[in-house]
């Protein structure tokens, strides 16, 4: 936490220094305009380059005076709000960032000689090309935008996306990035999140553990030896377990398998004994599975 702490900090005074330097880059720029008109005539590349630089600073200057004022004015409003989210930020960063690569692009355009509204015009139809080639890509970047700024869930809740649950560790335009208890770290489009049926665990008692599962209809059919078996695994982890938080019910019936769900409440958000705990009853239900094919059929 506090190595985290520590990079943010140095993230914050790095993005500081770079405004500065924009700034003063800035400044000195339009004085030179002031103050060396006669000696751009004399140079018209460098005055056509430095009037792109000129273009490009001042719309990412003032995209990140935007920025920190809508960022500030955010984190002033939810300041007695324990849960922050921190979609809000990301989401005003990746459009600056966007917008200031609209301004470089500008910029380039203007320092090579190119009329950029006159580009624009000539380019319709190809942009439109281009919007259809990528419309994946670019509804992806939609549904990214839509849900940084959506206030259901934010980085560090333990979500359940789909068949995917874990941690969220970043929200990019492109992708949801989740880490599971494996540790392997998910990468789920933003499409699909958008689509999908989303479970928000942080929202709900975190501590809670739910084990979902299927077995064999023909294995199924003592529920109370199983319920017991399962108990007795858990219970083995004593203090870190809810003492009467254990339930076991069916939720449903297919057509050859029998669909279970187990849920108790840890004492602790322990990422370590939530994983033993599912493995040993993932190994309990192999081992019970084994037995119950093994009896002799009447």
């Amino acid at each position: 936490m506090a190595a985290a702490t520590d990079i943010m900090k140095q993230r914050a005074i790095r993005d500081r220094l770079f405004f500065l330097f924009k700034v003063v880059l800035w400044v000195v720029i339009a004085y030179s305009f002031a103050t060396a008109e006669a000696w751009y005539g004399d140079h018209p590349r460098v005055r056509q380059f430095a009037y792109g630089l000129n273009t490009f600073l001042t719309g990412s200057v003032l995209i990140s005076i935007g920025r920190f004022i809508f960022i500030a004015l955010y984190k002033r409003r939810n300041i007695k709000n324990d849960r922050i989210r921190g979609n809000y930020v990301l989401g005003i960063n990746q459009i600056a960032t966007l917008l200031n690569v609209a301004f470089v692009i500008i910029g380039l355009m203007l320092v090579f000689g190119i009329n950029p509204r006159e580009f624009l015009t000539s380019i319709t139809i190809v942009a439109m090309a281009i919007a259809l080639l990528f419309r994946d890509y670019i509804t992806n970047m939609i549904s990214g935008l839509l849900i940084m700024f959506s206030d259901q869930f934010t980085v560090g809740d333990n979500v359940r996306i789909g068949e995917h649950k874990g941690k969220i560790v970043d929200i990019t335009l492109a992708n949801i990035m989740v880490k599971n208890e494996d540790d392997d770290v998910v990468l789920i489009p933003n499409n699909t999140a958008f689509t999908a049926n989303i479970i928000n665990q942080s929202l709900q008692n975190s501590k809670k553990l739910t084990v979902d599962f299927e077995l064999p209809l023909a294995h199924s059919y003592d529920q109370e030896a199983l319920k017991n078996s399962l108990e007795t695994v858990v219970k083995q982890y004593g203090g870190a377990i809810v003492t009467g938080s254990f339930q076991f019910k069916v939720v449903g019936v297919g057509k050859d398998v029998v669909k279970y769900k187990l849920q108790f409440f840890t004492t602790k958000r322990d990422a370590d004994v939530r994983r033993r705990v599912r493995n040993d009853v993932y190994q309990r239900l192999i081992a019970y599975d084994a037995e119950q094919a093994s009896k002799p059929k009447n």
